[in-house]
């Protein structure tokens, strides 16, 4: 058999460059590699071996592994992240990282991957396998474990962990790691710790494991006695709702589930993960659904006797902490390509199978079934009350300071209909599941599995490397809160060098809106939540003066260009004017952050619904008290579905 002489860092990247992930929509083939492209920051662990291997070829295959330098690991697995949610699951990106704080800096990032079951290819560098120098600079020891190192903590928030001792052992790792990524039910952060000697050692690479192979999603069909028994449920109900979850968007489903819903009439609400599936203004979308809903979504799965799910995962806020279901003969049927999904909630017909193929025959199975005129009008209703909602909560007219009610309506009316909105953490994702109008399947992007504090940024950055090498000609708009900025914005750097045009709607309320607002429901009086100086007589941050934090200064700081939207009577006007202008900026210009204020004691509409967050059954304080008299009647409505 032919081989070639490479290091183990070497075999690596020329084996991903020839890694190519194929799919089958329809009659549509799709072949594109699976790893277009590595991050990576360098120190002692893989300054040699992977950080070698790049520049090598970069000089020798120019467009093998084309490389890219962030300024924080966990920043580079998020834009990995955003990236591979914008190509459906088809692409992401490889991270390489020193060992110690290098590697550990990434485990925030794995946990979020696996979390939203988006791929991501993880290559922390390790100790020395060989343990000659040990302990080196950055080394774990544990008297009670020699083989255990600091990567050991990626083992529960990877779908797939391996550790190359050996240079032998890397033909397993990468396989089984290129495996999972293709996975659409196992994907999820693949880490494949590297010894820092590894790395560098030579070994015979059979030319086998370096040719192109392609990695085939699988796409399952439903089995035709699922189907029967789900239409059988289907046309028996009198009050079906369906519940669709991200799983749409990555069976690329769309098309077939507003077909079946305007077959049947049967309306559609959606998850935080599925905004997009339908245009908003369908007389079928119900909005989002559960503790961030829209108040149609809820009224209507509250009374309904069947639920179907659609490749949703049934998170708690989609449930409202299992409070949503109240009609005592309520059953699910849910498809899923992952059984584990499609068993929840005590399904009576678990359809195990690709959305989207799935949807096919439901349509011809449940063919001539509508639901009642009655439920007709209930599902008109609802939808024009919570139509009318937000129309009046982004007409809202508060000054100087805008309700982020108000930047919301501003901010999706002067983007076009194609454009992505990007968010995870804080008040806003709520806000925005609630009243972001979407017309495009894409325009939707909010990270809420896991609700990191500092994805937005560097995932929309993701979203836009993604858009940018698809050519699909979408602006990406990360809207973000000065808690959630704080936290990681040093891809602004990564934007800047770069030249990428990535806007950011930099949102200031001095504090943590959303766990302020939380804080106060639940008699905890906003604690801990404000942006105030010290009151050293008290020890309080919670009445002092504001901070005198100048955000917009700071990314001017990074390279970015600032549009400062002032306080006022044009606010609204001034801050559509900022968006407007950022979009028309070139590509190559980098990127533009608008900093803008707004007062964050102005709620949001209702969703008329909950969200299950333990109250202290005894207290001394009275907001405590009356928070838990609410708490128990929430409690009460609770239902324990099983699964």
């Amino acid at each position: 058999m032919a081989s070639q002489k490479l290091s183990v860092s070497q075999a690596i990247v020329k084996f991903l460059g020839n890694q190519y992930t194929v799919d089958q929509i329809g009659n549509e083939t799709f072949r594109e590699r699976t790893i277009p492209g590595m991050f990576g920051i360098f120190g002692h662990g893989n300054v040699a071996g992977m950080g070698q291997a790049l520049r090598q070829y970069q000089e020798l295959e120019t467009d093998l592994m084309p490389y890219y330098q962030g300024r924080n690991e966990q920043a580079q697995v998020h834009q990995a992240v955003g990236y591979a949610r914008h190509t459906r699951r088809r692409q992401t990106f490889a991270v390489t990282t020193s060992i110690g704080p290098g590697a550990s800096n990434m485990v925030t990032g794995a946990a979020l991957a696996t979390t939203n079951r988006l791929p991501a290819l993880l290559f922390p560098s390790d100790q020395f396998a060989t343990r000659t120098p040990d302990p080196v600079l950055q080394q774990l020891e544990r008297f009670d474990a020699g083989d255990v190192t600091v990567n050991d903590i990626f083992r529960p928030v990877s779908r797939y962990f391996d550790r190359v001792w050996r240079p032998e052992q890397l033909f397993s790792a990468m396989l089984n790691g290129m495996r999972v990524l293709t996975d659409p039910v196992e994907t999820g952060a693949v880490t494949i710790a590297l010894p820092q000697d590894v790395q560098a050692e030579v070994i015979d690479i059979p030319e086998e494991f370096l040719a192109p192979r392609e990695w085939r999603i699988r796409r399952p069909e439903a089995e035709d006695s699922d189907i029967v028994a789900a239409a059988q449920f289907i046309r028996a109900a009198k009050k079906p709702v369906i519940i669709a979850g991200g799983g749409v968007h990555y069976a690329f489903a769309q098309d077939e589930l507003k077909r079946f819903a305007e077959a049947t009439g049967i309306p559609v609400a959606y998850t935080q993960a599925a905004v997009g599936v339908m245009d908003w203004d369908h007389e079928l979308c119900l909005g989002a659904v559960g503790s961030t809903g829209s108040t149609a979504s809820n009224a209507l799965v509250r009374e309904a006797d069947l639920i179907i799910g659609i490749g949703t995962r049934y998170e708690d806020f989609t449930t409202a902490s299992r409070t949503a279901f109240q009609n005592p003969q309520v059953k699910f049927v849910n498809i899923n390509v992952a059984s584990f999904d499609a068993y929840k909630n005590s399904s009576v017909v678990p359809v195990v199978a690709d959305a989207r193929k799935a949807l096919i025959k439901l349509n011809e199975a449940v063919s001539g079934f509508t639901v009642s005129a009655e439920e007709a009008r209930e599902i008109k209703a609802e939808k024009e009350r919570w139509d009318k909602t937000v129309d009046d909560a982004f007409a809202e007219c508060h000054r100087p300071l805008m309700s982020q009610n108000e930047i919301i309506g501003a901010v999706n009316e002067a983007m076009d209909e194609r454009d992505v909105v990007v968010c995870a953490a804080g008040s806003l994702p709520g806000d925005l599941h609630k009243m972001w109008r979407v017309k495009d399947a894409y325009g939707y992007h909010v990270e809420y599995a896991y609700s990191c504090m500092g994805y937005e940024i560097s995932g929309g950055l993701g979203v836009k490397r993604a858009s940018l090498d698809v050519k699909d000609g979408r602006d990406v708009v990360v809207m973000v809160g000065d808690g959630s900025y704080l936290m990681m914005h040093t891809e602004l750097v990564t934007a800047v060098a770069e030249g990428i045009k990535l806007i950011t709607v930099l949102i200031q309320n001095h504090g943590y809106a959303s766990i302020g607002a939380l804080s106060e429901s639940l008699g905890s009086q906003r604690f801990g939540t404000k942006y105030r100086k010290l009151d050293e007589a008290t020890h309080s941050f919670d009445h002092g003066d504001k901070l005198p934090i100048d955000l917009a200064t700071n990314a001017e700081s990074l390279g970015a260009r600032v549009i400062r939207v002032a306080p006022g009577e044009s606010v609204r006007e001034d801050l559509m004017n900022a968006v407007k202008e950022a979009k028309a900026a070139p590509e190559g210009s980098g990127p533009i952050v608008i900093h803008v204020e707004s007062d964050p004691m102005l709620d949001a509409p209702s969703s008329e619904s909950w969200w299950d967050v333990p109250v202290t059954a005894e207290s001394e304080l009275d907001s405590t008290a009356e928070a838990y008299k609410t708490y128990a009647g929430w409690k009460a409505a609770q239902r324990p579905l099983l699964g």
